[in-house]
């Protein structure tokens, strides 16, 4: 049997036998079930290495793959092309940071805690893989909802106040996957097939059925909630800021970028071109995604909470995302998709530095960040870095996903967009050069100083520290590597554009 041809499926089997596994080990023995979920994302995140080489190697560098050998459109399949192929490695690669990460967080926690919490890292990764990979509008969904569910979960563990966020996201969530099965019903009901490529293909000449406004209007709610834009954004303030903090660079780093990508898929490789519906819903989406740039990042400046910032900050950078699909154009998906994978490494190293220091000093208020770089020198270096890519200074990636977008409103002449971006951008810089002046200029706050001796270095112990120097360094090989992602977007973009 060539195990290479079984990757796609490997991707989300490996993970999930170690998810359903973890807590009949961690019973036996807590390393035992923390191991098992770490070397399974491990070689999940090999496995997606290796299915990039072999989708980039192949002649019309497309994999499909028939689950249970029926063939579509009846039977279910992986379809696996260059974007999604790099998104899962990417997403592969921050699950297995986090578990690793989350060693110190768990450690001392009870055996069901600690089989429980990394049993949710592992569904949590096995749904947004399966969203990434499925060729099935059904299938989709019921991704969806494992990743949800497991989110959800993961959300609670933080505390109180995270019960009652988790709970709210909740509900909304079931909104917005409520809003996704009416939307791929209608679909269902106009084409008879949940296979992606067959819908495209039936819809290929067009059609004027009406209740493609629903549908499309339907897919727009459920995909604007699951990536909280605005004014779907409501959840997300309050469970990235009170999420458990082990898993909050994943929740961060990937949660949102997966319903961003499919909706991609949808408005560009199923519905592209089929109708003024699509074409519209489009511009509505560009349109939604520059008042979220401006909103994200004006409540941004507001907080004082590091964590809310960087929620709301989230925000604001979806808007990128959202406003790429919204010019339509070339550079414009091209941007859309490179910030996509820009944003995972920035906010998921945000994340890991902020994560690090309520670990060791236990604050996340900025105004207690008073001379932090003395005592965390390697964590302030990747909130530098992040600082400078989400305002976008070159070298880091954030430049160049700024770069295409800006290139795309331009080439469209939607200026209206290019000056949004320049304001969102500058919005940016203030923020986070308020959190800088607080690291390295204002004094240490009197709750910050340390009952060793003064100017002692306090860095997270070295499982937490490596994954947020990684994610500081990998927010500049984004940018340095910025041209060979792109020419990886564009191979897969070039046969709907």
């Amino acid at each position: 049997m060539n195990l290479m041809q079984h990757l796609p499926v490997l991707i989300i089997v490996i993970p999930m036998s170690a998810a359903l596994l973890c807590t009949f080990f961690s019973m036996i023995n807590m390393k035992l079930g923390k191991g098992l979920v770490v070397l399974a994302l491990s070689a999940s995140f090999v496995c997606s290495l290796l299915l990039l080489f072999r989708v980039l190697a192949s002649q019309d560098q497309t994999i499909h793959y028939a689950v249970g050998r029926w063939e579509a459109p009846i039977g279910i399949e992986f379809v696996v092309d260059p974007i999604n192929a790099v998104i899962v490695c990417f997403i592969t690669f921050i699950a297995a940071c986090t578990s690793i990460y989350s060693i110190a967080f768990i450690r001392g926690k009870r055996w069901l805690q600690s089989g429980g919490y990394y049993a949710l890292i592992g569904l949590l990764t096995i749904g947004l893989c399966g969203m990434t990979l499925t060729g099935d509008v059904f299938n989709l969904y019921v991704f969806l909802e494992i990743s949800s569910l497991s989110c959800y979960g993961l959300v609670a563990m933080g505390g109180k106040r995270s019960v009652l966020a988790a709970f709210r996201y909740l509900l909304i969530g079931t909104i917005g996957a409520s809003f996704y099965l009416v939307g791929i019903g209608i679909l269902y009901s106009m084409t008879g097939s949940l296979n992606m490529a067959d819908i495209g293909a039936i819809l290929h000449n067009g059609v004027n059925d009406p209740l493609m406004i629903l549908a499309c209007a339907s897919l727009v709610s459920a995909f604007g909630i699951k990536m909280a834009i605005f004014p779907f954004h409501m959840w997300q303030p309050d469970a990235y800021s009170y999420a458990y903090p082990a898993a909050s660079p994943l929740i961060s780093g990937a949660m949102s970028k997966v319903p961003a990508l499919a909706m991609i898929r949808f408005f560009f490789f199923i519905l592209g071109g089929t109708t003024w519906v699509v074409d519209d819903m489009t511009k509505i989406i560009g349109v939604l995604g520059a008042l979220s740039m401006i909103f994200g990042s004006m409540m941004a400046l507001a907080q004082v909470d590091f964590r809310r910032m960087l929620a709301y900050s989230s925000i604001a950078q979806l808007g990128y995302v959202a406003l790429g699909i919204g010019i339509g154009n070339a550079y414009g998906l091209s941007g859309s998709v490179l910030h996509i994978l820009n944003h995972i490494f920035m906010k998921g190293g945000l994340f890991f530095a902020i994560g690090a220091i309520q670990y060791r000093l236990g604050i996340v208020d900025i105004r207690q960040f008073g001379q932090l770089h003395k005592k965390m020198p390697l964590t302030c270096f990747t909130i530098v870095i992040g600082a400078l890519a989400m305002v976008g200074i070159p070298p880091t990636g954030g430049f160049f996903s700024k770069w295409y977008l800006m290139l795309g409103a331009n080439e469209q002449h939607q200026y209206v967009y290019l000056i949004v971006l320049i304001i969102s951008s500058l919005l940016n810089a203030i923020y986070f050069l308020r959190v800088l002046e607080k690291i390295f200029i204002s004094p240490p706050a009197k709750s910050v100083v340390d009952h060793k001796k003064e100017g002692s270095i306090l860095e997270a112990p070295p499982t937490m520290l490596i994954p947020v120097v990684i994610f500081g360094i990998g927010m500049i090989a984004m940018g340095v590597m910025n041209g060979q992602l792109v020419q990886i977007i564009k191979v897969t973009l070039q046969g709907v554009l």
